[in-house]
This record gives structure tokens, sequence and C-alpha cells, in this order.
């Protein structure tokens, strides 16, 4: 098996784990959304908030699913590092509303919360280390472009897509 095909598959698996948690985010949020919209500013609730995490959390993992790039990693590391931030900034300090934000203090672990803290955090290392492979074989294909290498099976298949 040649660098290619291993970094293709490398590349398939972090972007499965890295959509895998951001849908068990999305999954938590939209599941626990109800029972905090009760905890609200004038303008926003903590349900809404939850609402939009699924939301963001949905967009990243079709679009690091859809087109694994440079890019898409970063944004799936975004959405899950800020959920996974803001959970554990919330959990362990009592913050206070900001502007339209309610106060969201939560100084306790329950099961569905401390499963979505693991699949962000999981979710982010694995955006990680796929902004790497990514990045990677972009070198590599830019490299044998400029050797004039002709590309292997492998390459040119990635380089199609």
């Amino acid at each position: 098996m040649n660098q290619s095909a291993v970094r293709l598959g490398l590349r398939t698996l972090l972007t499965l784990i890295a959509a895998g948690g951001l849908a068990y985010d999305a999954y938590a949020h939209f599941d626990l959304a109800a029972t905090y919209d009760v905890i609200k500013t004038s303008t926003l609730s903590q349900g809404d908030l939850f609402r939009a995490e699924g939301v963001a959390a949905i967009a990243a993992a079709a679009a690091v699913v859809l087109r694994p790039r440079r890019y898409t990693a970063l944004l799936a590391l975004a959405v899950a590092a800020s959920a996974l931030g803001a959970v554990l900034l919330y959990r362990y300090n009592n913050v206070g509303a900001i502007g339209p934000i309610p106060s969201m203090y939560e100084p306790a672990w329950y099961p569905e919360k401390t499963q979505s803290a693991w699949a962000e955090g999981i979710a982010a290392a694995a955006s990680i280390a796929l902004f790497a492979v990514v990045h990677l074989d972009r070198r590599h294909r830019v490299a044998d472009d400029a050797t004039g290498s002709p590309p292997s099976d492998e390459s040119a298949a990635t380089l199609a897509r």
C-alpha cells in the first residue's frame, strides 16, 4: 500500500470521526434545548443557543463529509472546540449573563452533558488531525506536480475530488 492510499484511508477515518462527534453534539443540543428554554434574557434563551449549536454542528459535519478540505476541517474544529469550551467554561465558572446571552452556569455533570463534551473533544482532535493530513496530502501533490512525477492511481483519484 502506498502513502497516498494510507493518507486517503486516514483522511476518511478522521472525517468520519469528526462528523460523528459533531453529529452527537447536534443530537445532544437539540435533545436538551427545550429543557433550557426557561433560562433566558429578554432576547435569547439557552435553548435558542443550544438549537443554534445543533445547526452549526450539522452544517460543519456535512461540510467536512462532503468536502474534506483544510477549511472544512477548521470549520469543524471551530464548532467542536467552541462547544467544548463553552460547556467547560460554564461548568466551572459563573460568568453571568453577557449581553443577550443568559447566564448558563451549571456546576454539574450528567450523562448526556458528559457524552456531549467527550464527542466535542474527540471531534476537535479529529478535526486537527484531519487538517494536518489534508495539508500534508496537498503538499505531496504540489511537490509531485513541481517535479513532473506522474501521479499514482490513488493520487489521480484524490486530485479528481
